[in-house]
């Protein structure tokens, strides 16, 4: 027996809150006689079964209706929906339709309690890596022999914009380029012409290193970037073009350099690195009295603090002025954090009480600015981290990143081969969204690559056709897209630090690949169904995946062809009417995507 027609969407016409009454809408075809149709929930962590009664039937469709009460005892709450015919029956939960009960974490899945900001989902994000994006004030750049890092074994050196970067001498974090604040602040023009909205900033606190995932003061901008008031003043300026700001933060470790660990002795106090009697001493994990401490991953220059210690947690989160706080009030005022390795930090070696941590990070910032963006960096699954008491996005390594690449560059995170076929990127895909509340699927922030990842155009091998695919997957996909700076020309760079290499300006006006981020911007900006839509899957098969993102009356079709041939895929009755088109027909041709 062929699977029935059966769908539901997560946006407020299928899903309807009334003080705690959880109200659904489910659709099935006309042909299939179920009998009974029910909303699987779990109140008590038992399950129940509210049934579903018929509300409405159209030419092809009909449309069932049921409700339940949201649970008392904690504020995430999951259904799934039930129905029968004969002695058979079928389940549709938020991976598909299944012909027996799927796992919980396939179940759809509502935090009304906790939401995400609103305005993520309507963003275009750009990731600025600041000593590589522009040099706006040559005479504060960091200068060659300037200070020795790295417990004094190397020393920094300054190279000319555009230069290659050491690939292979280890020198990549300390060598600099000179991109500072007040270069950001100059392609302000540039990027709101390009289409962005909300920049994501690297690290810009005063650090060693050129990545400054290296902290040595949390509370001024290292002065290589400029003040704290040219900050203020470029944040002012980005507010005033309607556009928002979201800092790095790593607080799972600091500097070496950092006055409360002080190895190198750059700071009068004694660190914790210099004696056992420091009072910061207990702010990191050292074996008894000796100079051996845990680093981050076992890096030496990445003292891990010590979340145990109330000092720490004083500084970092709990006090008026603690520093997730500082910086989302004025004359500051992000708008959110990404916070680094946010899964490692704790107490002790293994994150013991990590979600305590991340909860308390975000009820930090909610309570300066409630519209804060909480996101986190997770190179795998980030689940648990998202039922929505903790983040409200991860970078979407796991349900965006590594299912493209497998797909399209035939590679995983760790540079191993992998093939995957259309139908199992689909279920990939389909798999990690269905462990997501829908708020927070929308809030995931979704890139081709980053500063950890090499460039996707040279994953690629460069290909245009597949570059345009991977391009065009990003603006229409579920989620909020994110460009790492120099993506939209197609700047091309191996693994770290081959990937921070310098933004190539003389490359921007005749680019090829500009006009064409552009316009997916613009088209994403200007249809609220690739913002907030549902996700409609209308065909797949091993080459060729077509869905439509859907939201009140505005329909975007979006069809992926990587056979080398044309494809003609057309679209069920069902599908036709529960989106409101005339019969439509697609014609893909090989190497491509669609969109109508």
């Amino acid at each position: 027996m062929s699977l029935p027609f059966l769908y539901h969407g997560q946006t407020h016409e299928w899903v309807s809150l009334n003080q705690r009454t959880l109200t659904l809408t489910l659709v099935t075809d006309k042909t299939t006689p179920f009998s009974q149709v029910f909303i699987r929930h779990e109140p008590d962590n038992e399950e129940h079964f509210s049934p579903m009664t018929l509300s409405k039937e159209t030419e092809h469709l009909r449309y069932w209706q049921g409700s339940f009460e949201l649970r008392h005892d904690q504020p995430l709450n999951t259904y799934t929906f039930k129905l029968i015919t004969g002695n058979q029956q079928f389940w549709l939960s938020a991976y598909g339709i299944t012909k027996r009960m799927p796992g919980l974490e396939k179940h759809f899945k509502t935090n009304p309690e906790h939401q995400p900001p609103s305005w993520v989902k309507e963003q275009v994000f750009y990731q600025i890596f600041p000593d590589r994006f522009a040099n706006g004030k040559p005479e504060i750049s960091t200068q060659t022999g300037e200070y020795q890092i790295a417990g004094a074994s190397k020393t920094v050196v300054a190279k000319p914009w555009g230069e290659p970067v050491d690939d292979h001498g280890g020198n990549g974090g300390y060598e600099f380029y000179g991109g500072d604040l007040y270069g950001v602040a100059n392609k302000l023009d540039y990027l709101q012409d390009l289409g962005i909205t909300t920049l994501y900033l690297n690290p810009i606190f005063a650090a060693p290193s050129n990545h400054r995932y290296d902290t040595m003061d949390y509370y001024n901008v290292d002065p290589h970037l400029g003040t704290n008031q040219d900050f203020a003043t470029m944040c002012d300026d980005i507010h005033q073009r309607g556009m928002k700001v979201v800092l790095d933060a790593v607080f799972n470790h600091t500097s070496t350099e950092h006055p409360w660990f002080n190895r190198l002795g750059w700071h009068q106090e004694s660190g914790a690195y210099q004696s056992a009697q420091s009072q910061y001493r207990d702010y990191y994990f050292f074996e008894g009295e000796t100079e051996q401490y845990i680093g981050w991953k076992g890096v030496s220059s990445l003292p891990v603090l010590n979340f145990e210690n109330q000092q720490v947690r004083e500084a970092i989160y709990q006090s008026d002025d603690a520093i997730i706080k500082h910086w989302l009030k004025a004359p500051y005022n992000i708008d959110g954090w990404r916070f680094d390795v946010i899964h490692m930090l704790g107490e002790g070696d293994g994150a013991k009480n990590n979600a305590h941590y991340v909860k308390a990070f975000r009820e930090s910032a909610k309570a300066v600015n409630p519209d804060s963006y909480i996101l986190g960096e997770h190179f795998f699954e980030a689940t648990s981290w998202l039922q929505g008491e903790q983040e409200d996005g991860s970078m979407n390594y796991y349900g965006f990143a590594h299912p493209l690449r497998a797909l399209l560059a035939n590679t995983d995170i760790a540079l191993d081969p992998i093939r995957i076929d259309m139908l199992e990127f689909r279920d990939w895909l389909a798999e990690a969204r269905a462990k997501v509340p829908w708020d927070n699927q929308l809030a995931q922030l979704n890139q081709l690559d980053s500063h950890d990842t090499p460039r996707f155009f040279t994953l690629l091998n460069e290909n245009e056709a597949l570059f345009k695919i991977a391009a065009t997957f990003l603006f229409t996909y579920v989620g909020t897209p994110c460009l790492y700076y120099g993506t939209e020309i197609g700047m091309a760079g191996g693994s770290d630090p081959d990937n921070r290499r310098c933004m190539e300006w003389d490359r921007v006006k005749d680019s090829e690949y500009f006009p064409f981020f552009k316009d997916l911007i613009q088209l994403r900006k200007t249809h609220p169904a690739l913002q907030h839509g549902n996700l409609v899957e209308l065909y797949c098969d091993q080459e060729c995946f077509v869905f439509a993102r859907q939201f009140e009356e505005d329909v975007v079709i979006v069809g992926m062809n990587l056979a080398d041939y044309e494809k003609v895929v057309k679209l069920s009755k069902e599908y036709v009417e529960l989106l409101d088109l005339s019969a439509c027909e697609l014609v893909l041709q090989g190497k491509q995507t669609l969109i109508v």
